[in-house]
């Protein structure tokens, strides 16, 4: 047994990842009395909210009009200062073995924990394309660039052309456009966009022209990426010939869709279906996220790519039925729980949440996994 893990002397609830969703559901289990044990890989806690410096939409419970990074530090502080919750950085998850027992690396040294409970927030990891010289330097994912930028203060490159015009290729342009970076082409595949109309705006206002059903052809450079070539692309994605385009630019970023990480479902034994709508393979799980394995429990991205607002709300429903199921919060469960479904809902009302809601309704048609 890892020594330190034991809180209130049982080890109790285990969270995996420290983003969004892991940090509200250690919070949200912690404030019923349960023990936990946060688990994160890198040696800061906030996930994604670290790189983001745009400002959230919503409520004053979704954190509106606050950015990001602040976001995370505000949750960071609260885990910090929780007796309840032991935090544990530079750990990684090596497997889920038999009996529920959980094998770690942490800071090069090898331990193992049997936790009750397990709430699996490991988020996604981003999509790439092939094509030829997609290996050049240069070549980026939208997630790095951030990482680069908003983490370390360095720039990718002088010149960035965009590919994909959902959220995060938008939201990472405008942030490439305020650093002084030129970004002279987004470039779509699908024939609309599919970011807010309010972080599209920004970014044509900049005179950042957006090219819908096109995609990158190949990229060229001797020892890194000089230039790519474009094309615009018919209905069955097929290159238009004579539409050919080529491009100077130092750096290609690559924000095409994120696949959730969800290997230590899998060694667990845990039901999944493919849904694409969700991101790919995904498990299945009760309304109040526990999945075919008791007492082993999904938030955020790993159950589906969704928003990091969506991401602390099914955190939130996470740690609570985690930490009742132990015997914590008897009273104040149900009127939490309502109270957080209800904010789900409302986060994936009209046709922002379109995709999700079409998504789990695919994943409802399987076999109840209860």
């Amino acid at each position: 047994m890892l020594s330190g893990v034991r809180l209130m002397n049982k080890a109790e609830i285990l969270v995996i990842g420290s983003g969004p969703a892991g940090l509200k559901a250690s919070l949200s289990a912690a404030e019923q009395g349960a023990g936990v044990a946060l688990l994160e890989r890198d040696s800061f806690l906030g996930g994604q909210l670290v790189k983001q410096t745009h400002m959230f939409f919503g409520s004053k419970e979704q954190y509106a009009s606050e950015r990001g990074f602040k976001i995370a530090e505000k949750l960071n502080l609260e885990a910090e200062e929780h007796p309840n919750i032991k935090i544990l950085k530079d750990a990684t998850v090596l497997g889920y073995y038999e009996e529920g027992i959980v094998s770690l690396e942490v800071k090069g040294k090898f331990a193992t924990i049997k936790p009750a409970a397990i709430i699996i927030a490991t988020g996604a990891q981003e999509n790439t394309l092939m094509f030829p010289n997609c290996d050049l330097p240069g070549i980026y994912g939208a997630g790095a660039v951030q990482t680069l930028m908003n983490v370390y203060g360095v720039l990718p490159g002088k010149r960035v052309a965009m590919v994909g015009a959902g959220n995060i290729g938008v939201i990472v342009s405008y942030q490439l456009l305020q650093a002084g970076v030129e970004v002279p082409v987004i470039i779509e595949a699908m024939p609309h966009i599919g970011a807010y109309h309010v972080h599209a705006s920004k970014v044509r206002r900049m005179g950042v022209p957006i090219y819908t059903s096109h995609t990158v052809l190949s990229a060229h450079g001797s020892e890194s990426l000089e230039k790519i070539t474009m094309a615009e692309i018919d209905q069955d994605r097929n290159p238009v010939t004579g539409t050919e385009k080529d491009l100077e630019v130092d750096v290609l970023c690559i924000a095409v869709g994120l696949t959730p990480l969800t290997e230590i479902l899998f060694q667990a034994g845990c039901k999944m279906a493919y849904i694409p709508e969700l991101g790919g393979h995904v498990p299945l799980r009760s309304d109040n996220l526990e999945t075919s394995v008791p007492n082993i429990f999904v938030a955020g991205d790993v159950g589906g790519i969704e928003e990091a607002s969506a991401a602390m709300v099914e955190g939130s429903i996470a740690g609570l039925t985690a930490a009742f199921n132990l015997g914590y919060g008897k009273e104040s469960y149900s009127g939490l729980l309502a109270a957080a479904k209800r904010e789900l809902e409302h986060l994936r009302r009209g046709p922002v949440g379109e995709k999700i809601r079409i998504g789990l309704e695919s994943l409802s048609s399987f076999v109840e996994v209860k």
